[in-house]
């Protein structure tokens, strides 16, 4: 017997259509959740990557920190090592310097004149004494002059004094500490003469300049 349809033909591709739409609609759900867990997957592994990553390098920071701050404290122990050495070798060299210093203060004060006191700041030197005259004192200023290790006398300070009647003059005399082949800068600093072969300060021109400190306190002894 033959099977007859009554159902309208539309209606059953319709329900058909519906069926298919339903399944596609599913299929494309579930596609999506795998996708979706896949972008998630991917996305937190990246992250934790990066988290790692991260870690890894402030753990690297916190290193570098520490041997950024262990380095200036090597820095700071070498700058205090270099002090120290710039020290031992100025006192090595200040004790010869002191060696020829009392050497010069023996030979060049002159007959009539003793010393009392000698102070010392840096290259500068202050000498007290008691002089016969104040033609002594000249002589002393000259022969201080002429010496390879002080130069630029000034007399600061010269009087009178009672008490010892040989030596009745007070004086006060200030000058600069050098090297044979040094002269004073404008800053009243020893320097170095450029030319090699240069005269040393006994023998250059600042000799002349001893004459305007030396003849002062001659005039002011006649004055008196």
């Amino acid at each position: 017997m033959a099977k007859v349809n009554l159902l309208p033909w539309r209606a059953e591709r319709r329900t058909r259509r519906q069926q298919e739409f339903y399944r596609l609609l599913g299929g494309a759900f579930v596609v999506a959740l795998i996708l979706g867990g896949l972008g998630v997957f991917f996305y937190s592994s990246q992250i934790d990557g990066q988290t790692d990553r991260n870690t890894f390098l402030q753990n690297e920071i916190t290193k570098l920190d520490a041997q950024i701050e262990e380095i200036k404290t090597l820095d700071n122990e070498k700058q205090k090592l270099l002090r120290r050495k710039e020290v031992i070798e100025q006192l090595q060299s200040n004790r010869s310097q002191m060696v020829h210093l009392f050497d010069e203060l023996v030979r060049t004060i002159p007959d009539g004149v003793r010393l009392t006191a000698v102070k010392q700041d840096g290259n500068k030197l202050t000498l007290e004494g008691l002089s016969q005259s104040n033609a002594r004192v000249s002589a002393y200023m000259r022969n201080i002059e002429a010496s390879g290790w002080m130069t630029n006398p000034d007399l600061s300070v010269i009087q009178v004094k009672e008490g010892d009647k040989s030596l009745p003059y007070a004086f006060n005399l200030s000058l600069t500490l050098i090297r044979p082949g040094q002269t004073v800068g404008p800053d009243g600093q020893p320097i170095v003469n450029p030319p090699p072969g240069a005269a040393s300060p006994a023998a250059s021109g600042p000799a002349p300049a001893a004459a305007t400190p030396a003849t002062a306190p001659a005039a002011s002894s006649k004055g008196g």
